[in-house]
């Protein structure tokens, strides 16, 4: 369901009705310590208690993770939910109407609320007449295929409710429709019949098929899968997308793989509904099954909130069509991998056995040793491109090092594009080591990455007009500058946020010195004050932000990919104390750290461009970059001569 946007007003009487001592307590023990209350934390493992709960605040606050909020973000953390989603359930549970912002869309709204819990309800009876079926004399052999065949013991086929459609054209329909009196249209939405094409009535969708249940992250029943015990085509087949079920937005058994794939810090993704369970009854809890399709980029995002370190693992079968799945997942999220936001493997069974056949014969130890033996993607992406040929002959290595150029002009990091250019020029050198440099150098000529390119910086003014914030400069600062450009911003931007007085005087400063915050999440957030600070008038003081920390929160609860690195922003330690007394000269070391990295950038960048242009060529461009980056190497120096402290020292 398209959720949209809800009204303040409901949002705010959600905060307000849902005590956050209430809702924490359903998941943590509470301890009254003071005005406060203590538990362990959920977010990390840790033995003495670290998380408290301000019942006077409304607010949670871990002291080890650095985890806080309102109610609303602790059950979208713990749940990995989206922020409308959260604060509807709250509205439901506290009884709290609901509003959106477009009054007309309310009426649809709740139509479209209503309509999903008959869903969910009617798929629920679905699933426990399937469950009932098995265990009848027609279901039978369906029983006996599940404990024979795939060798499931009685707590795995309750665990994954595992089922029987019987074979009749109306079982289903008349159990639910005339038993059950569900209304015809729900059943139909549910995608649990069709309608006849000639005669009027309608006819199950299942019949006679091995069912298993699709369920939601929160273990609903959304839809079914059903596979044949005949030679019925075709073998698998899945409900058709509904108002609850989107074939390439779920993953099957996620919501039993969540917590194993938050514990293990990895999630194991295979093509079809036995593998996953197989692979559960063998105590590997951190498998997920993609429904028989491509892995999707949504999917991908889906489990990746449950990792930290965003470890994924794909094992698809091993011949040609599970291959051509491996490739096709691997093209959905190469950008992601490319860019190291997922930390991407691909296993391959021996003998192209898939999870499930390979568990009939080796233990679960056997496959948790190839997993932590799985190549990365792009490992087994180069041994795919020389797999079956001749390096020898001329016309396979031509296409073999094109190919591997291909892979190779796509990787950012520079040291991990020199790793893999050394490890394709062995190869590509066949074991003559002589062959290696030259190899090396042919591939590098080929890779050849482009000039970055510059954009002019856009000033504090034209932002707080409604313009692009972000400076867009293209080289990253080094990794020492980062280090010192990460602390100096998250300081300037702690200061603004505790110290109301102060925010005049950084606004002042950022515009006069044409200045922005270089890193993203800084950037993010900084956007996020603008737009509430311009909400509530451009001519006001910037002193006066009510409720700024707070209203922050709420906006960043829809942007739960964001808040993780700049949340500890929003609290002050005994470090950060000592640090914001000293405040004006920490936000004079602030803001001139960043005018010096900003300052260094543009140096490297005109540089670099001067270094490459041909002075006979292009003489004009020639001097032009010449005086820019000879501009910007006077101003270093002046500002290294007006320093009158260490910048590093002082933050």
């Amino acid at each position: 369901m398209q959720i949209p946007r809800l009204h303040p007003d409901t949002i705010e009487e959600v905060k307000l009705r849902a005590d956050i001592v209430d809702v924490v307590s359903e998941y943590v023990v509470l301890r009254k310590r003071g005005k406060d209350f203590v538990g362990l934390c959920p977010f990390h493992d840790e033995k003495s208690p670290s998380f408290t709960v301000s019942q006077t605040k409304q607010m949670y606050y871990c002291f080890g993770c650095q985890a806080g909020g309102n109610a609303i973000k602790f059950v979208m953390e713990l749940g990995k939910r989206s922020f409308a989603d959260v604060v509807l359930d709250l509205a439901r549970r506290y009884q709290v109407p609901v509003q959106t912002l477009e009054p007309e869309q309310r009426q649809e709204l709740q139509r479209q609320l209503s309509l999903r819990e008959q869903l969910y309800e009617v798929l629920a009876s679905s699933a426990q007449f399937y469950q009932h079926a098995l265990r009848q004399s027609q279901g039978q052999k369906a029983l006996q295929y599940l404990q024979s065949n795939r060798q499931f013991k009685e707590e795995t086929i309750q665990q994954f409710g595992l089922g029987f459609a019987p074979a009749g054209w109306e079982t289903l329909y008349r159990y639910l429709v005339e038993d059950k009196h569900y209304p015809v249209q729900i059943l139909e939405k549910a995608g649990l019949i069709k309608p006849r094409r000639e005669g009027g009535g309608y006819y199950d969708v299942f019949r006679d098929r091995l069912m298993i249940p699709i369920r939601d992250v929160q273990g609903r029943v959304i839809a079914f899968g059903g596979r044949t015990l005949t030679d019925e085509q075709p073998k698998y087949l899945n409900s058709p997308e509904t108002e609850l079920f989107s074939k390439g937005k779920t993953l099957f058994a996620l919501d039993q793989a969540k917590g194993g794939i938050s514990q293990l810090d990895q999630a194991v993704v295979v093509e079809g509904y036995f593998d996953a369970i197989a692979l559960h009854a063998a105590g590997i809890n951190n498998a997920v099954a993609s429904l028989g399709t491509a892995l999707s980029l949504e999917q991908v995002r889906l489990i990746l909130r449950y990792t930290e370190s965003k470890q994924l693992v794909l094992n698809f079968d091993a011949d040609k069509a599970g291959t051509n799945a491996t490739e096709r997942a691997i093209g959905e999220i190469a950008e992601l991998a490319y860019k190291g936001e997922v930390q991407l493997k691909i296993l391959n069974l021996p003998d192209g056995k898939d999870a499930d056949e390979y568990l009939h014969s080796h233990t679960p130890e056997d496959y948790g040793e190839l997993l932590k033996n799985a190549p990365l993607w792009l490992d087994w992406q180069i041994q795919q491109i020389i797999q079956d040929r001749d390096l020898k002959q001329a016309t396979d290595f031509q296409q073999v090092t094109q190919q591997i150029v291909k892979l190779l002009k796509n990787i950012a990091n520079s040291d991990t594009r020199n790793y893999y250019v050394s490890y394709c020029a062995e190869i590509l050198s066949l074991g003559d080591t002589r062959l290696i440099p030259l190899r090396v150098e042919n591939l590098l000529t080929q890779i050849a990455p482009a000039a970055a390119t510059y954009s002019k910086p856009v000033s504090a003014k034209k932002a707080w007009g409604g313009g692009k914030s972000p400076l867009s400069i293209s080289n990253s600062p080094l990794p020492t500058e980062r280090s010192l450009l990460e602390h100096a911003e998250a300081l300037l931007l702690r200061i603004y946020l505790h110290c109301p007085e102060q925010r005049q005087m950084i606004v002042d400063e950022l515009e006069e010195r044409d200045l922005q915050f270089s890193l993203s999440h800084h950037r993010f957030l900084w956007q996020q004050i603008l737009e509430i600070s311009s909400g509530d008038g451009e001519t006001q003081n910037f002193a006066y932000l009510p409720n700024l920390i707070s209203r922050l929160q709420d906006r960043f609860l829809e942007f739960d990919s964001e808040i993780g690195l700049i949340s500890h922003l929003f609290h002050v330690d005994e470090k950060n104390q000592k640090e914001i007394l000293r405040t004006p000269q920490v936000v004079q070391a602030a803001i001139a750290c960043m005018d010096l990295v900003m300052l260094e950038k543009r140096y490297r960048h005109f540089l670099e461009l001067w270094q490459q242009t041909d002075p006979e060529a292009e003489p004009e461009r020639y001097q032009y970059y010449y005086q820019a980056f000879y501009a910007e190497k006077i101003k270093l120096q002046q500002i290294d001569r007006q320093r009158l402290f260490s910048i590093t020292e002082l933050l």
